[in-house]
């Protein structure tokens, strides 16, 4: 088994949360979501990043506004909608079970 393979299933399962938790701080535009993931430690390529975006809009997570931009064309800053909001809430539950599971093995091994 590639222990590189698992990481990579881990970092997926885990960067649609991430996301959902950066925009809820805060609305943002994709280069910036991708800055403060990387920042994180958990790098995305734009390739992964918009593909999920789009999917969590259609899935009426995510909302989005064009905001005017000095430095050329319009941006696209995506914010969570009320649904992304109690769905945040659900994965933030969820992420706590895991969590706790997780943290009793490795104390109790």
């Amino acid at each position: 088994m590639n222990v590189d393979n698992v990481k990579s299933q881990m970092r997926k399962g885990m960067l649609e949360y991430c996301i959902l938790l950066l925009l809820h701080r805060e609305s943002a535009y994709s280069s910036d979501i991708i800055q403060k993931l990387k920042e994180a430690r958990l790098i995305v390529v734009e390739g992964t990043l918009y593909p999920l975006l789009t999917r969590l809009k259609n899935d009426g997570l995510l909302s989005y506004e064009w905001v005017e931009s000095t430095q050329g064309p319009p941006r696209k800053y995506y914010g969570l909608t009320p649904e992304g909001e109690e769905f945040l809430k659900e994965l933030e539950s969820a992420w706590d079970g895991l969590s706790d599971t997780v943290n009793h093995l490795r104390q109790n091994i």
